[in-house]
């Protein structure tokens, strides 16, 4: 016999999280406005975060740094450390579950919780959310915001509309009340839907929440094919499921250890590389991280991917081309090769200033076919032993000689995360 009571589910999101965590570490500035912006001289002047202060005084997230800066020249820069921000967020995960062991990572300041099974042990919903708002603000330094439903999609509503805007930051968003309250709601409030949705639904004649779930669902399929063509109709479900505020997706822990599809790398260069040379080394510093990435997770490729933009900026040019390799590896050096093949193919001889390579069609990598002209096992091991020296001391620790010269980047990623510094 199933158990069908209603659940209760949090959505906790964390406050301007990395600019959050910085005022924590530096109580100094806490009555300053501080933003959290990647570094200028390498092209990534953009606000990453800004605290409430900052937010007050107009600056807002993604907008440039000279931006921010013209609108609050006393703005407080600090520069990302996103190892520290990752050591945050895990944290976070631990003191949640204190209260439930159903954490769903959601992203690095958003999570999940069912706490359906936790009411008998710690109270009320708004106990427990009161008392996790409590428990992250002493032990990190982090406001933390939380919406409260029955299921995943509301409690990401009730958090985005109403618990980041009130004063406790918590808001209960109830079934039986979407109608009167969520319905009311212009469409662009609506999760999932952006500035171009919105506009594309005014041209239907949609204008809030509630002109949406009201429809029949048939009837937006239709006038989503109309303008969207055939393959619409599961985005129109979703759609319009979320404004009916329909979700039967368990909070499940582990959603990130299911098997990638591929695995791949990306740069912006810190200036436009035109020389061959120059392009090449990029090109083979992607390719090593991209099947340590491999190696580390117990996957080989059949298809290599290489992506590419150039300059001018007002008319970049670009591709992003694959080809599929004899044999499934995850061998630098034949990487390598085929992906210098394709960049070669395809390049238009422009600066380049982004290039990607990547890794897909995953095969285990236990079993692996065996050549007459390499020694594939001699290979492997020369691999697994730089994989663990770079463990060990660093990525930086051991590279290719053309990593020193000046168009070399390895060692400036070996110091960031995502593109962003540890």
């Amino acid at each position: 016999m199933t158990d069908k009571r209603e659940r209760t589910i949090f959505l906790a999101d964390c406050e301007s999280f990395y600019a959050s965590v910085e005022k924590a570490a530096h109580p100094e500035y806490k009555d300053q406005p501080v933003a959290v912006a990647g570094d200028p001289s390498r092209r990534s002047g953009i606000i990453l975060a800004a605290c409430p202060l900052a937010k007050k005084r107009g600056v807002t997230t993604a907008e440039r740094l000279g931006t921010a800066l013209a609108k609050c020249p006393e703005l407080v820069i600090m520069r990302p450390r996103m190892q520290h921000y990752i050591d945050v967020s895990l944290m976070i995960t631990e003191i949640y579950k204190e209260y439930t062991d159903l954490v769903e990572v959601f992203s690095i300041d958003e999570q999940f919780l069912d706490v359906s099974g936790s009411l008998r042990i710690f109270g009320d919903p708004l106990t427990i959310a009161n008392s996790i708002q409590d428990k992250i603000l002493e032990q990190t330094g982090v406001r933390v915001r939380i919406g409260i439903s029955s299921n995943k999609v509301l409690a990401k509503i009730a958090t985005d509309i109403w618990a980041k805007k009130s004063t406790s930051g918590i808001h209960t968003l109830r079934k039986p009340d979407i109608e009167t309250t969520l319905w009311q709601e212009p469409v662009n409030k609506m999760f999932g839907v952006g500035s171009r949705m919105t506009a594309h639904f005014a041209r239907l004649g949609i204008f809030t929440i509630g002109d949406i779930a009201r429809l029949p669902l048939p009837h937006l399929q239709a006038k989503f094919r109309a303008r969207f063509g055939k393959q619409s109709d599961i985005h129109a479900e979703v759609i319009w499921r979320t404004a009916n505020g329909i979700d039967d997706s368990p909070v499940t822990p582990h959603t990130f250890r299911t098997a990638p599809k591929s695995v791949g790398h990306m740069m912006t260069l810190p200036r436009d590389y035109v020389d061959n040379a120059e392009v090449e080394t990029v090109l083979l510093e992607l390719t090593e991280e991209v099947c340590r990435d491999c190696r580390r997770k117990g996957y080989m490729g059949y298809v290599v991917t290489v992506s590419c933009m150039c300059s001018p900026y007002d008319t970049p040019t670009g591709f992003s081309r694959q080809m599929k390799m004899p044999d499934p590896t995850h061998n630098t050096n034949a990487v390598f090769q085929a992906a210098k093949t394709l960049f070669y193919r395809f390049w238009d001889k422009m600066p380049v200033r982004r290039v990607g390579i990547t890794l897909s069609n995953l095969v285990d990598d236990q079993g692996y076919q065996l050549t007459l002209f390499e020694d594939q096992v001699k290979s492997r091991e020369l691999d697994k032993t730089t994989d663990l020296i770079k463990d060990r001391y660093g990525s930086a620790a051991i590279v290719r000689a053309s990593s020193a010269t000046a168009s070399g980047q390895a060692a400036e990623r070996s110091r960031k995360i995502g593109g962003h510094y540890k």
